[in-house]
């Protein structure tokens, strides 16, 4: 199902031409309408297999085409995050998209675009962490070891949904924090919660119902790869392991005005392997 807003927008595809590289508010809205409900994003983050979770096809066409170029000037993804991208401890000024925790602060002189440099790869690597470094990301890591931007290439959100990406220099999954009893599962399924919802978010059951909106992709029940249900010592082994990103997303996105689903890819469908990040899907209550 696409949503469609060219009613209440008022925008139409004459009005908005396409560009390349990373999609506009207004490209998004007039060309990649939204294929998921809210409801349904929060559905397949609880389900087990965060790889339900798409970005619209022809976005993601538009994406690797753009990636091919960025892999040609900084020789990999994870070149060009380190060396533009990421600006540690600093304010997003790069994102085409905005976030309504950022309207307040003045934006800082954007850098140039990568794409008109000349041409030669950069090489420059992350500094080896400080001494005094945390070990693991928590709920109060120091801003310098975070870069929290907007999601440039967002998954098929709708128009009221940011899609924030929480990069840090430190691990997410830690053996202090992921005990030896769900590392696999883990390994396999992530790490995912929610704040400020006024309701329990959507049980997996109700899964099947939302599997339409994913008929494109040739998703069905039996091609999920997710782990057999937890036990009760389980699910509170891998809430335990979430709770240090639980809440710092809970401080970050205050519960009275927003709610959230949040998520931890895990490793084989993390896109930048190199780095760890947290997905956060923020939706302003009204």
């Amino acid at each position: 199902m696409t949503i469609s807003l060219t009613s209440t927008t008022g925008l139409s595809a004459k009005d908005v031409p396409l560009r390349t590289g990373p999609p506009t508010k207004e490209e998004l809205l007039v060309h990649y309408p939204a294929k998921f409900t809210w409801t349904q994003l929060k559905t397949f983050v609880n389900s087990g297999d965060l790889g339900l979770l798409k970005r619209d096809r022809k976005l993601q066409v538009r994406y690797d085409e753009w990636a091919e170029g960025i892999k040609a000037e900084y020789g990999t993804i994870v070149n060009y995050l380190v060396n533009y991208r990421l600006q540690w401890g600093k304010r997003d000024n790069l994102s085409l998209l905005t976030s309504v925790l950022d309207v307040d602060e003045p934006k800082l002189e954007r850098p140039p675009s990568p794409i008109h440099s000349t041409g030669n790869k950069v090489t420059k690597v992350l500094p080896a962490l400080p001494d005094d470094a945390p070990k693991y990301f928590t709920r109060d890591t120091p801003p310098e070891f975070l870069s929290i931007i907007q999601n440039d290439w967002p998954y098929s959100v709708p128009h009221e949904i940011e899609h924030t990406l929480i990069w840090t220099r430190v691990p997410i999954f830690h053996e202090d924090l992921v005990m030896e009893a769900v590392v696999a599962r883990i390994h396999q399924d992530g790490l995912c919660g929610f704040t400020g919802n006024t309701s329990a978010p959507p049980s997996p059951s109700t899964l099947p119902s939302c599997l339409p909106a994913l008929a494109e992709w040739g998703i069905t029940m039996a091609k999920l790869v997710r782990s057999e249900k937890a036990t009760e010592e389980e699910e509170a082994l891998v809430r335990k392991a979430g709770e240090e990103v639980h809440e710092f997303v809970r401080k970050r996105w205050d519960e009275s005005r927003w709610e959230t689903a949040w998520f931890v890819n895990p490793p084989r469908l993390q896109s930048v392997p190199g780095l760890a990040h947290i997905h956060v899907f923020a939706r302003q209550k009204l």
